[in-house]
């Protein structure tokens, strides 16, 4: 068990980071969990592996809590030995994680042992940054799945350990996944899950077109039918950046389009008007297919950063007495992932939005203090903490109010789904 000082000492600072874990349709299945403390951020900071898994586990549970990380979605949590061993791994839900097996880990009749006993009470194990070695036979028995890092195998290189790994009722998981080409080859050879930069970074992902589904539309005609507060209203069209970005477009294509600069949400809705927004709906609804736009990733990091934005604009003292300062960087946040989400460039989106200076400068190259906001939640996504450390400075903004605003924006998500 860990020693009372070093509990009181992790649960004083950390940050949590998630990289998201894909299906073959490409829709977010589980997270990774991922921990740096708060007195380096720097990942080389990490003095004992065991107590950064312990620190997961408990920060997790006590201090975001793990619906609020997790969602619906599974967390894979890296194991050394000891933890693997110790009684503090019963504080876990079964259902919502998944256990990684360490490559260092030695293969040892006792590892077998607790492998077998953790299977029997309900947990899920994986076996990461593997590569096939008959000495792990009695294992492969056990795991569920198994993770292939592709940077230190080649997708190319793949073919006969595939062979080899069929004989095995375990699931394949291809992490580093860093271009389409891989991901693609990962699908032929047979791979049901796959994490890496490919998804984590949005502009490499091509989609061309995001269908909120009718559901949120559905939700905004009962409102325009009900005459529900603009704040009801808004709330539903942040909900998804599909919606925000027609509603932009469709403000920008009405006769006083150019007369004002858009500065937040309420702003378009107020220019638009009910009657334009409800006449926009009913078209709307019979274009739409109700496919699964919260299953996409862009989607869910989308509602993530901009809740996130949202809260860090209201703590940053260099937005001080700017009320609609969250509204914008709400606006930013979710706006900046319509690049990948339409394959159309930025600076294009930006013009044709009629935004305000602010938000474009942000946008097209992260400038100014939305642009900061912007790329310290870029950073936080690609857990790179080192640079989350940097712009923490520059922006004035105390660390305790980026894990306030973390799990903030992690509600904000989950509540969508």
């Amino acid at each position: 068990m860990l020693e009372p000082d070093y509990m009181q000492q992790s649960e004083q600072k950390y940050l949590i980071g998630r990289q998201p874990i894909l299906n073959r349709d490409e829709q977010i299945c589980a997270y990774e969990l991922l921990f740096r403390s708060a007195q380096s951020l720097d990942a080389a900071s990490v003095n004992d592996a065991s107590q950064a898994t312990a620190s997961v586990i408990l920060n997790t549970l006590a201090g975001f809590g793990i619906q609020q990380i997790l969602g619906k979605h599974l967390g894979f949590i890296n194991l050394e030995l000891d933890i693997l061993m110790s009684d503090s791994l019963e504080l876990l839900p079964r259902e919502m994680v998944v256990l990684e097996l360490l490559e260092t880990l030695e293969v040892t009749p006792m590892l077998i042992e607790r492998c077998r006993e953790l299977k029997e009470a309900g947990f899920t194990l994986a076996l990461d940054d593997h590569d096939y070695d008959p000495v792990y036979e009695e294992l492969y028995q056990i795991v569920e799945i198994v993770k292939v890092d592709l940077m230190a195998t080649p997708v190319d290189t793949l073919g006969a350990t595939i062979e080899c790994y069929r004989n095995y009722p375990f699931k394949l998981l291809a992490e580093k996944v860093e271009s389409k080409e891989e991901f693609l080859k990962c699908l032929d050879l047979g791979f049901d899950y796959f994490q890496g930069y490919y998804f984590a970074k949005p502009a490499v992902i091509e989609k061309k077109k995001i269908d909120e589904g009718g559901a949120a539309l559905l939700k905004l005609m009962r409102q325009m039918m009900d005459d529900s507060d603009i704040e009801e209203i808004e709330k539903t069209f942040r909900s998804s950046p599909g919606l925000t970005y027609k509603l932009l477009l469709l403000v920008n294509s009405v006769s006083f389009a150019g007369l004002q600069k858009i500065q937040t949400v309420r702003h378009a809705i107020s220019m638009l008007g009910r009657a334009q927004i409800k006449r926009w709906v009913q078209l709307a609804l019979f274009a739409t297919d109700d496919s699964h736009a919260t299953e996409n990733p862009l989607v869910e990091m989308a509602a993530v950063r901009g809740g996130f934005m949202e809260q860090m604009a209201a703590a940053c003292p260099r937005l001080r007495g700017n009320r609609e300062a969250p509204d914008q960087a709400f606006m930013t946040g979710i706006l900046s992932l319509l690049e990948s989400l339409y394959d159309i460039p930025m600076q294009q989106i930006a013009e044709e939005l009629n935004l305000s200076d602010e938000v474009q400068q942000a946008l097209v190259s992260r400038e100014g203090v939305y642009g900061n906001l912007l790329a310290l939640a870029e950073a936080l996504e690609q857990v790179d903490f080192v640079t989350v450390s940097q712009l923490l400075g520059g922006l004035a903004i105390p660390y305790q109010t980026v894990m306030q605003a973390q799990m903030k924006a992690f509600n904000w998500q989950t509540a969508l789904g």
